[in-house]
């Protein structure tokens, strides 16, 4: 990769990491982000570091197991990455689509895994025509290597997931791309947060969602994704988005 593109993506990491922290979708030393370099290398942020603070310096440079490789001097001689880099890294392997992984601790999101609330449920249709569904993994223990046990499934099949009780996940073809989804998560999630502290809320019908699918297919069929596993409203299964594309 060229120099001046790695120094670019440097740039990038401090700033989405800066408006992370602004943002409240992390705090103290939370989150980590990383994005490919090339076959065989990944730009990632440090462990134990603010990620409203940090200098394009202090980024580490990794193989794909996670180990520091090429100079990695100066500012970010002593630093480490996360062991939560393992939850990028399976990201990486399960789908090479990937260029950038986000994870990080949106409270509102975290919230609904606490009281049960799905983001998995077809509910706004943006985030539905956007993104697709967010499920929401099983609690795993953090750091641990549950958590990538935990991904290996899901991600070949979804852009933003919930680890329970600790987190997002989120994925894109660019870092930019990655932390939208993130945003995107935790919008919804604090609306459904508030809206179900008044009442249940209602899933899509099936005749709403079929516009959505003919508005853009593809979200539904992409990577042959069950788009509505949990709520039993949405009628774009495999088949039918199948069908739609015929």
């Amino acid at each position: 990769m060229d120099a001046r593109t790695e120094y670019a993506l440097r740039d990038e990491i401090v700033r989405i990491g800066k408006l992370m922290w602004e943002k409240n979708f992390i705090a103290a030393g939370d989150g980590n982000l990383s994005v490919r370099l090339g076959a065989d290398r990944l730009l990632c942020t440090p462990t134990g570091l603010s990620k409203g603070f940090l200098n394009a310096e202090q980024l580490i440079v990794i193989d794909l197991e996670g180990n520091k490789v090429g100079a990695n001097g100066g500012a970010a001689r002593d630093l480490m990455p996360s062991s939560e880099i393992r939850l990028h890294l399976e990201c990486y392997r399960q789908r090479a689509d990937i260029q950038a992984v986000i994870h990080a601790h949106p409270p509102s999101a975290i919230a609904c895994t606490l009281v049960g609330i799905s983001l998995a449920k077809c509910i706004l249709p943006e985030v539905v025509y956007d993104l697709g569904t967010i499920p929401t993994l099983p609690y795993a223990t953090p750091t641990s290597l549950e958590g990538p046990e935990r991904i290996r499934e899901l991600i070949p099949r979804y852009d933003a997931l919930m680890l329970e009780r600790h987190g997002s996940v989120t994925v894109g073809a660019s870092l930019w791309e990655a932390y939208m989804r993130l945003e995107r998560l935790e919008h919804s999630a604090l609306i459904a947060l508030q809206a179900n502290a008044v009442q249940p809320v209602t899933p899509l019908t099936d005749a709403q969602l079929q516009k959505l699918a003919q508005l853009r297919q593809n979200v539904f069929a992409r990577r042959g994704r069950d788009v509505c596993a949990e709520c039993n409203a949405c009628m774009v299964s495999e088949k039918h988005a199948a069908r739609l594309n015929a």
